[in-house]
């Protein structure tokens, strides 16, 4: 029993720094994109080490839209629903301006449109997996068919679990909206849809403007990287 528990112990030691460090990297062409939208543990990492409290702390809780946008008490990237979430779940809650900050401190930036689309559609792979071939544009950033994305649904799921889509990524349709880098005054534009939507908003027409201080349940991100040749 001894032994078993030392096991498990060494384990623990050994998987949970991943759980804290930015995702993994993907190259596409001059830029590289995470591979999985930030979570709940990278981006609690990057509060702590910066003093981060997030306007979704600070005023009281993050929305949810239910007949028109509603703040829920005590809602937050680490209480996405009201209650903990797991520290591989997408973080949630947070506004452009934090997004931004978060890539910053990793190095990166958030992608901007052209970046997002030609990732999330186009596959540039030289060697494709999963049926994808390189150079072709597809409807949905899982292919020309929807299925496989978490949409119309009720909640994200943690990152990484759903089918791999364009360019090995993760999530480029559904499970959280992602800011972008582009903005239109107060605004910003974000991409992908969410679990709460359809199919038809993860196409590359889909993308919505929100205001950049915006941040709600459905609302995540994740950073782009300029590539040194």
């Amino acid at each position: 029993m001894q032994r078993i528990a030392t096991f498990i112990a060494v384990m623990i030691v050994t998987i949970a720094p991943s759980l804290s460090q930015p995702p993994e990297r993907v190259s596409i062409g001059s830029f590289a994109l995470d591979r999985t939208e930030v979570t709940i543990g990278q981006f609690r990492a990057f509060a702590r080490a910066t003093n981060l409290t997030t306007s979704a702390e600070r005023e009281g809780g993050g929305f949810e839209f239910s007949g028109g946008w509603t703040r829920r008490s005590g809602w937050s990237y680490e209480r996405p629903q009201g209650q903990p979430g797991a520290d591989d779940e997408p973080a949630v809650h947070i506004s452009w301006h934090e997004a931004a900050r978060y890539c910053a401190h990793v190095g990166g930036r958030l992608p901007t449109m052209v970046e997002w689309r030609s990732a999330a559609y186009t596959e540039s792979r030289d060697k494709p997996t999963d049926g994808f071939v390189r150079g072709q544009a597809y409807v949905y950033p899982v292919g020309n068919q929807p299925d496989g994305m978490n949409n119309n649904r009720r909640s994200h799921v943690a990152v990484g679990t759903t089918k791999q889509g364009v360019n090995g990524l993760f999530d480029m349709g559904a499970n959280v909206w992602e800011w972008i880098a582009d903005r239109r005054g107060d605004d910003a534009l974000t991409a992908g849809g969410s679990w709460w939507y359809g199919a038809g908003q993860t196409r590359a027409e889909g993308a919505q403007w929100k205001a950049a201080d915006f941040y709600a349940v459905y609302v995540g991100f994740r950073c782009a990287y300029d590539v040194r040749s």
